[in-house]
């Protein structure tokens, strides 16, 4: 039965706390899509389709066609940031596109200037902010609920949905306070420093009822308290940590070696990159952070505990090193030790020349159209099925998270086709090969 969905219409408003190297390519990139001078090359929601049926009936729609999405030319942007340059001048500094493209959406990009940013330097530590609003953590919560309403009025939205684009928060685990929504509340109320930014945006984002996706591997909405709110408030979320370059890596090439039973003794990881978020992970605090995130993709998919002889052992390193010649275009090498039959020795190395922020950019469009849909189609809380586009997803309490990005993409391509009252695929095919012997018998 097709699932009850409100209508993609007027417009929907993107917001993104942190206009830095993903949100302005991610803006620019849209921009230069409407003008027809590029293609959304990398989102899924633009460029992919989905199979429909047995497949025998040959149908493969797009999926912007198959669901209801918002279409790229009803989507408005906005967004803080701890700068107050324009999504011109910050795309500018960021080297990711070429001038010529930002040149022939200048005017676009120009006219997108950030509101004052909720920040914290204790949590991006190697950041120093100088647009950024005053005043307790409760007052900075219900600035950010006036700047989305103001935003919502002035450009006429139907909708709106967050994105966080922003910085590596420093390390931490949830507390006392994260435990409830009453006990956060108050203690935005007592303007306590284990709220950390991010938490604000999507505090003040799910009170209003606005889906948030978070894109960086931050605490965020992965606490009992901002979870509680979401189901009040009947608000999806989604998180967290965009998958790119070389955990996107390991998702693809990790499930393969599990799929053929061979074994792993060793993961070593090490990156360069030169973009603001190289210098935020260049602090110890933050890289922790993200440390922990890209860490938990190997265990996942190899659980040593049901496979010890073949990923018992398994010694897993990651190094994150800021360079700043390299900027966006981070480089990553994996050497992998992995053995097979008969316990003979092996050797992978991966040598990924990535652009982070390109790589980035179509996944944070995905979300946001994504969860917009769920929003829509009444769904609420925790959106596992948009696990596909995140390195450390977020589950139901006491569910393992699902990381083979296989399972993913069946997990999220199954979402649509239920959404759409269409049959889910289990790829069995024996009632083809059924059939067929049947026919030969008779």
């Amino acid at each position: 039965m097709k699932v009850n969905i409100k209508p993609a219409e007027g417009k929907l408003g993107i917001l993104l706390p942190g206009l830095g190297a993903v949100a302005t390519t991610l803006i620019a990139g849209v921009e230069a899509v409407r003008k027809g001078i590029a293609e959304p090359i990398g989102s899924v929601t633009q460029m992919g389709s989905i199979r429909l049926g047995k497949r025998t009936e040959n149908r493969r729609p797009k999926i912007k066609d198959f669901v209801p999405l918002a279409n790229l030319n009803d989507v408005v942007f906005g967004g803080w940031d701890v700068f107050e340059d324009n999504v011109y001048e910050s795309a500018i500094n960021a080297k990711v596109l070429e001038p010529g493209l930002l040149y022939a959406v200048k005017a676009e990009l120009e006219s997108i200037k950030p509101m004052k940013a909720a920040f914290d330097h204790d949590y991006a530590k190697n950041l120093t902010g100088t647009h950024v609003k005053q005043g307790t953590r409760y007052e900075l919560a219900q600035a950010v609920m006036e700047d989305i309403r103001n935003f919502k009025e002035k450009n006429n939205c139907d909708r709106v949905v967050l994105v966080w684009c922003g910085s590596t928060e420093i390390y931490y685990e949830a507390s006392e306070i994260h435990s409830t929504l009453a006990k956060f509340e108050q203690a935005l109320l007592d303007d306590d420093k284990l709220i950390a930014p991010s938490m604000i945006y999507a505090y003040a984002a799910l009170k209003m009822g606005v889906p948030f996706a978070n894109g960086a591997p931050n605490l965020t909405v992965d606490i009992p308290a901002l979870i509680e709110l979401a189901k009040i408030t009947r608000t999806p979320i989604a998180g967290k940590d965009f998958k790119t370059g070389q955990t996107l890596m390991k998702t693809i090439l990790a499930p393969g070696l599990a799929a053929r039973a061979l074994g792993v003794n060793g993961w070593f990881s090490t990156n360069i990159l030169g973009n603001r978020d190289g210098l935020v992970l260049d602090d110890p605090d933050n890289f922790k952070t993200k440390e922990v995130s890209k860490l938990g993709v190997l265990e996942d998919i190899f659980r040593p505990d049901e496979n010890p002889s073949l990923y018992g052992e398994i010694y897993h390193k990651i190094r994150i090193n800021y360079y700043p010649p390299h900027g966006d275009n981070k480089e990553s090498w994996d050497n992998i030790d992995i053995f097979g039959w008969l316990g003979y020795k092996m050797q992978i190395k991966i040598n990924f020349l990535c652009r982070d922020s390109i790589l980035a950019a179509p996944i944070a469009l995905d979300l946001a159209l994504f969860i917009d849909l769920a929003k829509r189609a009444n769904m609420s809380g925790i959106q596992e099925w948009l696990s596909f586009y995140l390195k450390s997803p977020q589950a139901a309490p006491g569910l393992q998270p699902e990381n083979d990005i296989f399972k993913q993409l069946i997990k999220l391509e199954n979402t649509l086709r239920h959404l759409m009252g269409e049959d889910l695929i289990t790829h069995l095919g024996l009632d083809y090969y059924e059939d067929l012997v049947e026919d030969v018998v008779s």
